[in-house]
């Protein structure tokens, strides 16, 4: 199966996604849901007019795939803005809320291991999360 490296990136008002080494492949959404949702279609439609026209599918397009999102501090932050508080990240991270405000902002960029320790962070809340029955 491959796999399909695609980066979110957030907009003034909403977010946008391209694949990685998949020129022309783009799409748009006023979430991460439906940017998910229209990457995917955008795929579907791509494949389908490649079989249409009788041009070459990408390498990655053929057969199987899974996607792997990614996005940046700064849109992610700003994704999750009204579920994780900064006092909250400070208390999942380590970092402190006023540096997380700057990476929030675009004000500061964070070295990778601080990028990785945000990233930890969050999996470990979700694999705690994902653990629990109610």
């Amino acid at each position: 199966m491959n796999t399909l490296k695609a980066t979110i990136e957030s907009l003034e008002n909403g977010y946008s996604a391209f694949i990685e080494g998949l020129d022309g492949i783009v799409a748009t959404g006023s979430t991460i849901k439906e940017i998910k949702a229209n990457l995917i279609d955008g795929l579907d439609d791509y494949v389908e007019t490649c079989r249409n026209l009788k041009c070459e599918i990408p390498e990655g397009l053929i057969g199987d795939y899974r996607i792997e999102f990614s996005m940046d501090v700064k849109s992610l932050l700003n994704v999750y803005e009204g579920i994780f508080t900064k006092s909250g990240l400070e208390r999942l991270t380590g970092i402190n809320q006023k540096q997380l405000w700057h990476y929030a902002n675009g004000t500061s960029t964070p070295r990778r291991a601080q990028v990785l320790k945000i990233e930890n962070a969050l999996h470990r809340l979700g694999e705690e999360l994902i653990s629990l029955h109610l």
